[in-house]
């Protein structure tokens, strides 16, 4: 087995692409993306994209929303459940006479 031929079944067996590599062989990552496998494509060594087959690719269209602010907080991951206020602090607001000292000289 040649070099090129444990190369290309490296990349074949794990699904993954250099963006050069898969540049150059696009015809067979699509090929390989029809068969049935979804191709990764990776930019410096992290996942970038992906190659799928159309007929197993499905887009559903978000139903238009009116976007507020009310709206996206009810659909915030970061607000979902319960949200509780901490008590709030009782604070002395006694009225200190701040220039007594300045009016007596």
């Amino acid at each position: 087995m040649t070099s090129l031929t444990s190369y290309r079944w490296t990349m074949i067996k794990t699904n993954t692409w250099k963006l050069q590599d898969a540049k150059a062989r696009f015809s067979e990552v699509v090929r390989e993306a029809r068969a049935g496998e979804p191709q990764e494509v990776t930019v410096h060594g992290k996942p970038a994209v992906a190659v799928v087959d159309l007929a197993r690719f499905e887009v559903r269209r978000k139903s238009p929303t009116q976007r507020t602010m009310k709206n996206f907080i009810e659909e915030s991951k970061k607000y979902r459940g319960e949200f509780i206020l901490p008590p709030r602090v009782e604070m002395d607001v006694t009225p200190r006479p701040i220039f007594a000292e300045k009016d007596k000289k």
